[in-house]
């Protein structure tokens, strides 16, 4: 045990912390239109299947590793195993929060911009929105203005405080959200899409799909979650409260569909739209029914919630590494980490049609990823990096420390755990980190499995 160490001063402080890094614009705008593009509701039970079978056991591993260390990502691999090449998964996962905190920034930047934009009638279309390099520097400077304001009040004042007002409030807005959607007229014929599977629907591709959806819905593979796990005490019940986080992380995306699609079938929409859904059709869309404005007002504050909750925990990675490491004061090296994100996020702010050299940037091929600088740090740290690190990681849990030792540390504090210990050994062990390896050789496109 670290001595003087922060920790969480409730589980259910914990949870909603935990819950808040995972839920976040992947549940509420992504998930959505890759379950609209995948068939709809056989989609939507795969990815359940997934999040159960490798999401949830892998999380615990994360939280077994920070807790056992008292450690951010690189001190935890260094206790475990010191001097050794294996140092490098921990910076690796600490780089990795650090570049999606910068172009996540510039996104949770826009979606808090769109609460104006439909509160005065959606005055400016999206394109020219985010093409304007004052107002997306100026969103995407105060987003991460409040997300260093609340890291900066530590671990129970900071992150779990706020994690506690703002989680309760997302969900508020959420089922109101899900009652209004569900009673405009038309709305039947979305539930049916989303809730009556057609398992015809279902290909290797939807597959793959859904496996990366639930993966990396959950925050997974940079060592966010050994980082929260560091802060937990010794009493608290890990599978329980992975079980927890599982289940809000899921409800919010389940709810998020019972938004999207009984709307999207009252206006005529259309469910196979991308990512451009949220911001170019939806708001559309509301401008065509009374009081649309103000609904799509209040359904970009629950946007620019749930990305907060994420941009709060990306940014305490590199934190708890510096305070952990460097022996570095929270309140001074917090606006550092924040700075230097913010830095690293100017380039993705200004490659939507700003500037040129970041707009047609062009890189990484086309067949992975759009030429924008954006797309292309989303592409390399929020698909390659984060598959990487997760294998890493599960091997490193799996084999380097020792999944028994690992199960001795889940053990502890759960009276439950240990009717499926023997499960959990095999997956993290075996069945893990042979998917996540499929999976990141068919991102790669090395071994075109689907």
């Amino acid at each position: 045990m670290v001595e003087n160490r922060e920790q969480w001063s409730s589980k259910i402080g914990f949870i909603f912390a935990a819950a808040g890094s995972a839920i976040g614009l992947g549940n509420i705008w992504r998930f959505p239109y890759v379950a609209g593009q995948n068939g709809g509701a056989a989609f939507v039970l795969l990815y359940l299947f997934f999040i159960i079978l490798i999401g949830l056991p892998y999380m615990m591993a994360e939280f077994a590793l920070g807790r056992k260390t008292q450690k951010n990502p690189i001190g935890a691999i260094e206790s475990i195993k010191p001097k050794s090449a294996w140092k490098a998964v921990g910076f690796l996962g600490v780089i990795t929060g650090l570049a999606i905190l910068s172009f996540y920034g510039v996104i949770a930047g826009w979606t808090f911009g769109y609460i104006f934009n439909m509160a005065f009638g959606n005055s400016m279309v999206f394109e020219e929105f985010i093409a304007n390099p004052l107002i997306v520097i100026l969103l995407f400077a105060f987003f991460m203005l409040i997300t260093t304001l609340i890291v900066h009040g530590g671990i129970s004042s900071g992150i779990e405080k706020w994690s506690k007002i703002l989680m309760p409030l997302l969900l508020v807005l959420l089922f109101g959200l899900v009652i209004y959607a569900n009673t405009l007229e038309g709305s039947s014929a979305g539930l049916s899409f989303y809730l009556n599977p057609d398992f015809s629907k279902i290909t290797a591709s939807v597959v793959i799909s859904a496996l990366g959806q639930a993966f990396f819905s959950l925050s997974l593979g940079m060592g966010l979650m050994v980082t929260y796990g560091s802060y937990l005490s010794k009493k608290e019940d890990i599978l329980t409260s992975t079980l927890y986080i599982g289940l809000f992380d899921t409800l919010i995306a389940i709810m998020s569909g019972l938004i999207i699609f009984p709307a999207l079938f009252s206006m005529g929409g259309n469910v196979s739209e991308g990512p451009e859904l949220i911001f170019m059709v939806f708001p559309k869309l509301f401008a065509q029914i009374p009081g649309g404005f103000a609904i799509g007002s209040i359904f970009f504050v629950l946007l620019s919630i749930a990305a907060l909750t994420s941009t709060i925990s990306l940014l305490e990675v590199p934190v708890s590494y510096m305070v952990d490491e460097k022996k570095k004061e929270r309140k001074k090296i917090v606006w550092g980490a924040a700075f230097l994100a913010f830095l690293i996020g100017l380039p993705s702010a200004l490659s939507q049609g700003s500037v040129n050299m970041f707009t047609e940037f062009g890189v990484v091929p086309t067949a992975f990823c759009d030429p924008d600088f954006l797309s292309h740090i989303s592409f390399l740290f929020g698909d390659i990096s984060l598959t990487v690190g997760a294998f890493f990681l599960s091997i490193f849990v799996g084999w380097v420390w020792g999944a028994n030792k690992a199960a001795d540390e889940i053990s502890e504090g759960s009276k439950i755990f240990n009717k499926i210990r023997g499960i959990w050994i095999f997956m993290i062990k075996y069945f893990i980190p042979i998917v996540i390896f499929l999976f990141l050789l068919n991102t790669l496109g090395i071994y075109d499995l689907f």
